[in-house]
């Protein structure tokens, strides 16, 4: 996987292209309302009995070896006397595949021992590893990537690609230019606030057969899925929000989109606009930027984000992120604000998701859940606890990452539990040595971690775990070499954050890394599915088309919809790849015009929030930064919509 280039600092400017703004009158804010502290419920989640790691279990805490590749992990040999690793069981007998072209991966091997201990070689600081609202940002991580001009409103058209960097820099870099910050009494402030997109979580395992051709078909539903298939996919821009503009960096992560209003992060703020029009239906005011969001929501649209309590200022930069509050995007109100102590000292919080009804804030500290509908404390750390809950995986299921161990002897226990007692219904121990991992479904379970940093190009992924979240036992173990796939995760503090997977009809569905296409200069690449009984590629590929490159974006129902990153000269689309047969149905393809290509192509899919339902899609940077006189028009977001 290659390394992105660094972010550009452009400044927003007012205008652009699409239609023209309508604001209607707006409700006037709402301020930032004490809520009432509900009792603390007793501290800690119940937990099993301690038992060791079931036998036979993988191992990954052999010391690592000389690699010849970049990245590539490489089967080293076992200690002498150490166990051997069985090999798989043979494929059922099947129809030949046909050999693979150049860039495709090659079936998996039988689960091996990677080489070494988790990554990084350091227990990190989780303030000075991740980009706070006063701190530099990592390249890429949903910043705009091209400069754009002003443009002309865009009418449909009719229908016609560096990503990663190492995680220990990154923590290192982060690191460094906090100290800067606070040595030179860096402040920052906004002098315009602007938002950010989000999703509602449809991820599904179902199965289903059907399909479309890549025409977009004649209307109607598309077979396996609830997603329109458009008579026309053409699209044109709905509407666009400038970037804020601040003096220094700031977090913008956090959208979501229901039936009634796509909702965004901005500057201390949480913004409603209609889905179509782009007018502001409601405005979330907060005393602090939004440090973190869930993209889970409730069936009645109810979400969580993670904020500080005040504004950074000079004298101080960061008020840490303490604050943990339920969002009803419905009605744009914040149902309450909690925070969480372990003995009297105030947590910061790492991440945040959603299951059920059950709000769950992970740390350093451990982790805490509330009930969404009222703040109920439902569970809190334990300060006398040897283990803690580093975060959790939300959705169906609520799935603990819980740490247990001094840093050298770290084990990670991946816990299914009731999302209302905290309750223990299953657990799955990961072989010492790996230090972090990433919840990428929670039904079924899938869990990615970077196996003696093997991948080598931060992308927190070299081996998935499929779990059977019921008994806790490892279904299979697939191996991902960072340079033949480019999803990535984040398991030191996001935990559930990772983008190009899709989970679903028992498999996962990833990306390969680009390669040489047909033409001149082009590059192209596909999405393939492992399955998660067996660990084992089906053999099914879609292809991005020559120039394009191809990321799934999430399930619906049992297809997958996937985002193409146009080539220089088209729009961008969105493709439903169904599930059985693997063809693929166009639902929405973007103008091909110069300007609004650039702007679509600052927005990557690797590092942006991604929404799409019914033929809208919503592009959003998880940043705002400071913009310079030499940059062009950036945007926040970016919205496109099909005609029916």
């Amino acid at each position: 996987m290659t390394q992105p280039p660094p972010p550009p600092h452009q400044p927003p400017q007012q205008g652009g292209f699409g239609p023209p703004q309508h604001q209607p009158p707006q409700q006037p804010p709402q301020a930032p309302q004490a809520q009432p502290q509900p009792p603390q419920a007793p501290q800690g989640r119940p937990q099993p009995p301690q038992t060791p790691p079931p036998a036979g279990a993988p191992n990954f805490a052999k010391a690592p070896e000389p690699a010849p590749g970049y990245g590539y992990p490489q089967a080293p040999q076992p200690p002498q006397g150490a166990p051997q690793t069985p090999p798989p069981p043979a494929p059922p007998a099947g129809p030949p595949q046909p050999q693979p072209g150049y860039g495709y991966p090659q079936a998996p091997q039988a689960p091996q021992t990677p080489p070494g201990y988790g990554y990084p070689g350091q227990q990190p600081n989780p303030y000075a590893q991740q980009p706070g609202p006063y701190g530099a940002p990592q390249p890429g991580y949903g910043y705009p990537g091209q400069p754009t001009v002003p443009l002309q409103p865009q009418a449909a058209q009719p229908a016609g690609g560096g990503r990663k960097f190492n995680a220990q820099l990154a923590i290192i870099v982060a690191a460094v230019v906090a100290i800067a910050l606070i040595i030179s009494g860096g402040v920052w402030y906004a002098k315009s606030s602007g938002n950010d997109n989000g999703k509602k979580d449809t991820a599904s395992s179902s199965g289903g057969t059907g399909g479309k051709d890549d025409k977009g078909g004649t209307g109607g539903t598309s077979s396996g899925g609830k997603e329109k298939v458009p008579s026309d996919p053409a699209a044109k821009v709905l509407y666009q929000v400038p970037m804020p503009d601040v003096n220094d960096t700031v977090v913008t992560s956090g959208s979501w989109l229901t039936d009634k209003v796509y909702a965004k992060s901005g500057v201390a703020e949480i913004v409603g606009y209609d889905p179509d029009k782009g007018t502001k239906l409601w405005t979330i005011k907060l005393p602090g930027p939004v440090c973190k969001a869930s993209a889970h929501t409730t069936s009645d649209n109810k979400t969580a984000i993670v904020y500080e309590p005040a504004m950074p200022t000079k004298a101080q930069p960061s008020h840490g992120c303490s604050q943990v509050a339920a969002i009803d995007l419905d009605a744009g109100k914040k149902l309450w604000t909690q925070t969480v102590k372990s003995g009297d000292q105030l947590v910061g919080l790492d991440n945040v998701t959603v299951s059920a009804s059950t709000v769950a804030v992970g740390s350093t500290s451990g982790g805490a859940a509330f009930d969404i509908a009222t703040g109920k404390t439902l569970w809190a750390p334990k300060p006398t606890d040897t283990c803690y809950d580093a975060g959790y995986g939300g959705g169906d299921k609520l799935v603990a990452v819980r740490k247990c161990g001094s840093y050298d002897q770290r084990q990670l226990h991946i816990q299914t539990i009731d999302p209302k007692s905290g309750k223990v219904i299953s657990e799955y121990k990961m072989s010492q040595g790996i230090e972090y991992a990433a919840i990428v479904s929670t039904n079924p379970l899938v869990v990615a971690a970077d196996v003696g940093d093997s991948a080598g190009d931060g992308s927190g992924i070299s081996d998935f775990f499929s779990i059977d979240n019921k008994t806790g036992k490892l279904r299979a173990h697939i191996s991902a070499p960072g340079d033949k796939y480019a999803a990535r995760c984040d398991g030191i503090t996001k935990i559930e954050y990772c983008t190009g997977l899709a989970v679903g009809n028992d498999k996962l569905y990833v990306p390969t890394e680009e390669h040489d296409g047909t033409g001149q200069y082009s590059k192209t690449n596909e999405i393939v599915a492992f399955d998660l009984a067996t660990g084992r590629q089906t053999g099914q590929r879609a292809d991005a088309g020559d120039g394009y490159t191809i990321s799934p974006l999430r399930m619906d129902g049992s297809n997958v919809i996937a985002y193409k990153r146009p080539p220089y000269d088209k729009g961008g689309q969105i493709v439903s790849i169904d599930g059985s047969s693997f063809k693929e149905t166009k639902l929405l393809e973007n103008p091909s015009t110069e300007a609004v290509r650039d702007a679509e192509t600052s927005m990557s899919p690797d590092y942006a929030e991604f929404r799409y339902a019914q033929g809208h899609l919503y592009m959003s940077a998880v940043f705002a930064h400071k913009s310079t006189s030499s940059s062009g028009k950036e945007y926040l977001v970016l919205a496109f919509g099909t005609g029916g």
